[in-house]
Parts: C-alpha cells; sequence; structure tokens
C-alpha cells in the first residue's frame, strides 16, 4: 500500500496544492485522484500565474475576453473558474461520500484586496456565485482585516478556506472568526453547517531562519509551529462553546498544514509530510512532493494533542534570538506581497498575451 493511501487511511485528507489546464485536460488530476489518493485541491494566485504563463491552453479563452473587451482581472477569474469548477466536479463524488468532509476545491479573492474588508467581503460573494458548485471553498487570508471577512462570509454560507497563517495566534484568530460567523447563523436560526478550512503555512519558517541558526536546528521551527497549533486546534474544538455550537450542527472547521513542500534541498524531499501525519486535518502539497511521498514516503506517528515537544522546540529559537510573534507576523506580511506580486505578473502575462493576439489579428 502506497504510503498517500496510509496517511488517507490515517485520517489525513491530501490536497494538490496546484492546477492548471493541462492537469485537467491530460487526465493526471483524475490519476492523483485514483491512484495516490489525493481528495481536495487548491490554488493560489502564484499558482495560476505559472499555469497561464507556461501553457498555450489558455489562449483561447484569452482571445474570446479579449474580443469580448474583458479586463485582465475579468479574463483571468472566468478562467480560473473554468478550471475550478471543472475539478470541483471530479471531486464531488468524494464531495457527496464524506457528507462534505472532503472533496474540495479552493480558490482565491484577488490578493489586492486582502487589507480592504469590504472589498473581500464583496468579493467572496461574488466568487462564491459565480462557482455555483457544493464543494468550492474561497480562500480569504487571516489578515486583521481578512477576519471580519472570514465572519461575514460564513454567516453568508460561503465555505472558506482561511489562508496566509503563520501561528497558533493566527490560527486561534481565525477560528474565533470562523466561529462567531456559525454563531450568528444559530443566532438567526438558521443552519450552521458551513464548511471552512483554516491553512497554516510550514515551510516558510525555515526557511526565513536557516541563515540564523546552527545545522542541528534547521527544518525543525515550521513543525514546531504546527505541532503548536495542533494543540490549539484540538483544545479550541473542545472548547465549550465549540461543544455548544456543534450540538447545534456546526460542521467544525480543519486545520490545514500548506506550504509543505521541502525547500532545503539537503532535507528528505518528504520532510514535512511524514512529520505532521494527524486525523483529521488536511495536507495540501506541492505535485512533485505529493509523487515523492507516494513514490518513497512513510507515514510517521500522529501528531500528538498536547503538541510534543513544539514547546521545548520553540523555546530553543527563542534562546537563539529568534523573535516567533513577530516573526509570524513579518511571514503573513511577506506572503500577502508575494501573492499581490504574483497577481501583478498574473495580470501582466495576460495583457502581454492580448496584446499579441491583437498584432496578430
Amino acid at each position: 500500500m502506497k504510503a498517500t493511501q496510509q496517511l488517507h487511511n490515517l485520517g489525513q485528507s491530501l490536497w494538490l496544492d496546484n492546477i492548471t489546464r493541462d492537469l485537467l485536460d491530460a487526465g493526471t488530476l483524475r490519476k492523483y485522484i485514483e491512484e495516490l489518493s489525493i481528495t481536495g485541491l487548491t490554488s493560489n494566485p502564484t499558482i495560476f500565474d505559472h499555469a497561464i504563463r507556461n501553457s498555450a491552453s489558455y489562449d483561447a479563452a484569452i482571445r474570446e475576453g479579449l474580443r469580448k473587451g474583458s479586463s485582465a482581472e475579468r479574463v483571468f477569474f472566468n478562467l480560473a473558474l473554468d478550471d475550478i469548477t471543472r475539478a470541483a466536479d471530479l471531486f464531488l463524488q468524494i464531495h457527496e461520500r464524506t457528507n462534505g468532509a472532503d472533496g474540495w476545491v479552493s480558490l482565491e479573492v484577488s490578493p489586492m484586496v486582502a487589507h480592504d474588508t469590504e472589498s473581500t467581503i464583496a468579493a467572496a460573494k461574488d466568487l462564491h456565485h459565480r462557482a455555483k458548485r457544493p464543494n468550492v471553498f474561497i480562500k480569504i487570508p487571516g489578515t486583521a482585516e481578512g477576519l471580519p471577512a472570514i465572519e461575514e462570509a460564513i454567516f453568508n454560507g460561503i465555505p472558506v478556506n482561511v489562508t496566509l497563517l503563520f501561528s497558533h495566534d493566527q490560527y486561534l484568530a481565525s477560528a474565533e472568526a470562523f466561529l462567531r460567523g456559525v454563531e450568528r447563523r444559530i443566532d438567526s436560526g438558521i443552519n450552521p453547517d458551513v464548511a471552512s478550512v483554516a491553512s497554516l503555512f510550514i515551510s516558510r519558517w525555515d526557511a526565513a531562519v536557516a541563515a540564523m541558526v546552527p545545522a542541528a536546528m534547521q527544518n525543525t521551527l515550521g513543525i514546531a509551529v504546527g505541532k503548536q497549533t495542533f494543540r490549539a486546534y484540538r483544545s479550541f474544538l473542545d472548547s465549550e462553546r465549540w461543544q455548544r455550537a456543534m450540538n447545534f450542527g456546526a460542521r467544525p472547521q480543519r486545520l490545514l498544514f500548506a506550504s509543505t513542500g521541502t525547500k532545503d534541498p539537503k532535507a528528505s524531499d518528504v520532510h514535512y509530510v511524514r512529520a505532521l501525519a494527524a486525523p483529521f486535518t488536511v495536507n495540501t502539497m506541492p505535485e512533485n512532493t505529493l509523487k515523492a511521498f507516494g513514490d518513497h514516503g512513510e507515514v510517521g506517528d500522529a501528531l500528538l494533542a498536547d503538541g510534543g515537544d513544539a514547546e521545548t522546540v520553540l523555546a530553543r529559537f527563542t534562546r537563539a534570538g529568534i523573535d516567533i510573534a513577530a516573526l509570524a507576523a513579518r511571514l503573513q506580511d511577506e506572503g500577502a506581497k508575494a501573492f499581490v506580486k504574483s497577481w501583478n505578473d498574473l495580470m501582466a502575462v495576460i495583457e502581454t498575451k492580448s496584446d499579441a493576439f491583437r498584432k496578430a489579428s
């Protein structure tokens, strides 16, 4: 049995952190579902930038958008929704079989509105309406401005993938926003069963401190943050407030481990996947990481509800001069800026292709 199936059997959902039209057209995504136990998919502006930049599969749709006089942003979301809804249809059987627990795909609001609450809410409502699928998450960043948007989206029945979380404090803030939206539905007499995941980014921690700590401490910080956040997650689910919400029919928000591809070439290519096995969580991984884990991965011991050695490892980094809280805030800010850059690059690619089509016509 492949390690991907073993991890799935443990109770952790494996999602692919990639989408391209070529993956869909060639049947590769379906193959990953059948052979590597993939049960969902995530996307972000960087993924779509690479997909559209490196493939001619989108050219016909870009030409059509140009003919209609659509803006680059409108063209992009039309392209993205085509891909996302096709992927959602592939996962629909899984979604139905698991009663909505799994089989999700994710599409992100424009990162240009990451610090604009009202615009984020409007974008989430628009994308949810246009997707017209029961298993599409709208990704909203867990920034200070994103938290009210998360609450409002959940209250409005929009499934949300909270993205750009880097610490247990940021996770707890997003979980509170989710629960507030659920409680407002309960108080209004509305079915509180609205799905959500909270995406904690892992590997960027280790990339950020690689030059600041000795070799023995490298590639350990991200896992420690993951363990610490898993403890916060389990404690939150055990809280009286959340137990009350579940008694009214609310669906728990799941913790998702994101950015689990190994960035250090000296480390194992399945380093984070092996270390973060845990039931009732999700691991969304890049395509190369998924294939590597299916080929030679091993399922490690499941994470402990108490966080295991997380506090000991984090204290070691604190003694080494790493301000964990400040670094978490910096990583979230840098992550938001990186998505803005990818977004701008993506718009430029669409504009460049549109200009080329104008000249050729």
